[in-house]
């Protein structure tokens, strides 16, 4: 099952919104076969599964059991379901890790492999297999995109300096990590403040992979079409109160004139583009705003080995780290809002 995780995560940032899925195919302990979602809308793990077997092994799939990281689907999307490859490939046991909570699966799939004589195990693993899918299930029952939260700090906890100018809290490694994590995602989410002071690209020039939309709050239209945010270099999507009088080329944009239903609006907005996960990169307001309304799923909080005499203190947390380790002279933690 450990094997399917692996493979699961290599489709983060391809994948979304359906979730990462990896499948292996054992016969008397030897992998006969695997393989992961690639691509939304394109096959899903169990078919490259199926087909990596060799002809010499293929006799041996009646006998063999499948482990998959989330419950095979058993409707009708881009693909056909799995459960019915499953089944006419006559294999005999399959264990999975976590449910998939998509509407019209959530269960049925396992049913209807048990109905067909197969014999199924589930939750093995099942924590890091809930923690692997939680992106696509929050998609799919909540509506809105699964949210991180990421900010820096420093070691007296402040996110940002009070005189505008820019400092760079973490390492390079770390910077690398962010870029990293930002090809991993559908979207990227910063306040009007983040992108006159910083002037951010939201790129991932210092990684492999796709850059994500990137979003900006303009509720006033106040940016200027010199920022970076508007270089073409990656999709742009700025949020505002009002029709612009003249828009960026290359540039979308998302009326919402009442400003206090922001955050609802925008999410549902982003779950009709199909945008599964989204970082938020802003300042203290905009991540405590978000936090204040427990609109977040997980954060990714980084302390720098630096010092500042005073600035702008970072967002409070309500509850302590899930995981916490180091990079270089840097502390990542892990939140998770459970």
């Amino acid at each position: 099952m450990q094997r399917c995780f692996d493979l699961a995560k290599l489709g983060l940032g391809a994948a979304s919104p359906n979730p990462c899925v990896g499948a292996v195919l054992v016969y008397n302990d030897r992998i006969i076969g695997e393989g992961y979602h690639k691509k939304h809308g394109q096959a899903h793990a169990e078919v490259h599964a199926l087909a990596s077997v060799k002809a010499a092994d293929r006799h041996l799939i009646p006998g063999s059991t499948l482990f998959v990281s989330l419950e095979p689907c058993c409707i009708y999307g881009h693909t056909p379901p799995c459960t019915s490859l499953i089944i006419e490939n006559r294999i005999p046991k399959v264990v999975i890790a976590s449910t998939d909570h998509t509407p019209g699966v959530n269960g049925r799939g396992i049913e209807l492999l048990r109905q067909a004589g197969i014999e199924v195990v589930t939750g093995v693993l099942q924590q890091a297999g809930d923690r692997l899918s939680a992106p696509r299930n929050m998609f799919v029952s909540q509506q809105r995109p699964y949210i991180i939260l990421k900010y820096a700090k420093t070691l007296d906890g402040f996110i940002a300096r009070t005189d505008n100018q820019q400092e760079w809290i973490t390492s390079d490694y770390t910077k690398r990590l962010v870029h990293k994590w930002r090809s991993e995602t559908d979207a990227i989410l910063v306040g009007t403040r983040t992108a006159e002071v910083d002037n951010p690209a939201l790129t991932t020039r210092h990684y492999f992979g796709k850059s994500p939309l990137r979003i900006v709050l303009d509720r006033f239209q106040t940016l200027t079409p010199n920022l970076a945010l508007f270089d073409g270099k990656a999709h742009t999507l700025v949020v505002t109160a009002s029709e612009p009088p003249q828009p960026i080329d290359g540039v979308d944009y998302f009326v919402i004139e009442d400003w206090d239903a922001l955050l609802p609006r925008l999410l549902h907005h982003l779950y009709l583009r199909k945008i599964g996960i989204l970082l938020v990169e802003g300042g203290p307001t905009l991540l405590s705003s978000f936090i204040s309304a427990n609109l977040w799923d997980e954060a990714r909080v980084l302390t720098g080995a630096v010092s500042w005499p005073k600035g702008l203190h970072a967002p409070t947390l309500p509850c302590d780290p899930k995981n916490e380790y180091k990079l270089e002279s840097d502390n990542i933690n892990i939140y998770l809002n459970t």
